[in-house]
């Protein structure tokens, strides 16, 4: 099944109060592996950037002037998303800061049933733990050391982690996906009709050894069935 992991960046909280999504990061996953396709794109909010903002994304007025804004690159975006569920964490809150986007040009709202939140599903797993997309990295030992700073492309890559273990470990998709990530995964996998090859082919491959019995065996093996006395396949 393939799912959208995104992430958005703001100038605040409220999109009904005039904040504005002034970022956004996907990531492709299919059945719960990564497939190495993503969407990442700024725009410009044509606003200004409350210093408590900046101080969370890093992201000035001055750098988001010369961005598109969403209008011009809204195709692309809902291409890249499809029909696929939308995985977020506190996903209410960038479902409606997108979704004000959309109203904003006239196009329409994403349907809130595509909504998957990581925040509901931590709470679950782990009632009374905290729920941040930290602390949950800290919880399974993802790496975020270059989390300097929030980044919506960043935060979906270690959200697509969370996700992950949050669904069970990276166990779940070894294999069990026809897909192109899940090909080039097992690859490698020996099957009934392929010979196994050491991965870093440093040996040659020998044929397969015969293992068919000599007729020599064979009469042994018919002399010893025919001493068995009363024999249960002979009743």
């Amino acid at each position: 099944m393939r799912e959208v992991i995104f992430d958005t960046e703001t100038t605040g909280l409220d999109p009904k109060s005039g904040d504005r999504m002034v970022e956004i990061g996907c990531i492709e996953m299919i059945g719960r592996v990564e497939t190495g396709r993503s969407f990442h794109a700024y725009f410009n909010p044509d606003r200004d950037m409350p210093p408590e903002a900046e101080r969370v994304h890093g992201l000035s007025a001055a750098f988001l002037a010369t961005k598109p804004r969403f209008a011009e690159s809204v195709d692309e975006l809902l291409e890249f998303l499809g029909d696929a569920p939308l995985v977020a964490h506190n996903a209410s809150f960038d479902f409606g800061f997108l979704n004000n986007e959309l109203e904003k040009i006239g196009r329409a709202a994403i349907n809130l049933d595509r909504m998957i939140d990581t925040v509901a599903i931590a709470r679950k797993r782990h009632p009374g733990a905290k729920l941040s997309l930290d602390a949950l990295c800290s919880r399974y030992g993802i790496d975020r050391s270059h989390r300097v700073k929030h980044g919506a492309l960043l935060d979906a890559e270690l959200l697509a982690q969370v996700y992950v273990e949050l669904n069970g470990g990276r166990q779940i998709g070894l294999g069990l996906v026809d897909s192109p990530a899940a090909d080039t995964a097992t690859a490698a996998t020996p099957t009934a009709n392929a010979p196994w090859h050491r991965p870093s082919g440093d040996r040659p491959r020998r044929d397969p050894r015969p293992h068919a019995a000599s007729p020599e065996e064979l009469e042994r093996h018919a002399a010893f069935v025919a001493g068995i006395d009363d024999a249960i396949w002979t009743r």
